[in-house]
């Protein structure tokens, strides 16, 4: 039935911020003809929060190593702030080059089948290395 997931960015400066998926992050994309381009994404996964408000979404990326992504965005200039740990991840958000700011996180929280990690061979995530992770705090 779902195929798929479509995510809009509005942004004041859609071509540079679009230049920057493709170029900084490395998405790759399809072009539909003046610059408009749809990226790939990897695979995501949907929560719901409580909330006073209904209409109210947030997108983040989610990375392995945020120590890792951070020093890379550095070193091309582009701007992230100070990693803050979270219960559920290690959480950065980076400046992009439309003036935006986007979150990327290093999930510490139980991945669902189909999210991204790879599956051990019962089928079940691993969470012995979120576990490790909250024992150093």
């Amino acid at each position: 039935m779902i195929t798929g997931a479509h995510t809009i960015i509005y942004s004041k400066h859609p071509d540079a911020d679009r230049t920057f998926f493709r170029d900084i992050l490395k998405l790759s994309s399809v072009n539909l003809g003046d610059n408009w381009l749809i990226f790939a994404l990897p695979p995501s996964e949907l929560a719901f929060h409580p909330s006073e408000s209904n209409s109210i979404h947030e997108f983040y990326l989610m990375v392995d190593n945020i120590e890792l992504f951070t020093s890379r965005m550095t070193a091309q200039g582009v701007g992230c702030t100070p990693i803050a740990t979270r219960e559920w991840g290690l959480l950065t958000e980076l400046t992009l080059p439309g003036g935006g700011k986007l979150g990327v996180y290093q999930p510490l929280h139980a991945r669902p089948a189909g999210g991204g990690r790879a599956l051990h061979k019962k089928g079940k995530r691993s969470t012995e290395g979120v576990r490790a992770r909250r024992k150093r705090r």
